[in-house]
């Protein structure tokens, strides 16, 4: 099985994380990667120590560029069908599905914003 135009939704959500469509002959799949998972999926990769998040646009752009793996791993969970699925045909990928798949997250474009100055108490 394989999926047809796989693609990150650009468009208007409201869903915290990465959004993907795709399609199984003509049956429509969404899958969903919250923002947790990705941060930690990064975070993973840069050995940064301190934890920032990431934003719409940088987790939409590390979809784009990391499609190809991403579709292996929602086509691995997808495959298993409804019973490892409730939501068939959605599907959610968690961190351990990440890394049960042994897939390497290419940060090589990710731009991460400067944060503000720290705030610290008076004492």
């Amino acid at each position: 099985m394989s999926f047809t135009q796989f693609r990150v939704d650009d468009g208007p959500h409201t869903m915290d994380g990465l959004r993907l469509f795709a399609l199984d002959g003509n049956e429509r799949v969404e899958a969903f990667m919250g923002r947790k998972a990705m941060d930690v999926w990064a975070e993973s990769v840069e050995h940064r120590g301190g934890r920032q998040s990431l934003f719409r646009d940088q987790y939409n752009a590390l979809g784009r560029l990391n499609l190809a793996a991403l579709q292996r791993i929602v086509s691995a969970k997808y495959q298993r069908g409804a019973a490892f699925n409730r939501q068939h045909p959605f599907v959610e990928v968690l961190f351990s599905d990440i890394t049960e798949s042994g897939e390497a997250l290419d940060l090589s474009e990710l731009v991460r914003e400067a944060l503000p100055p720290a705030f610290h108490r008076l004492a």
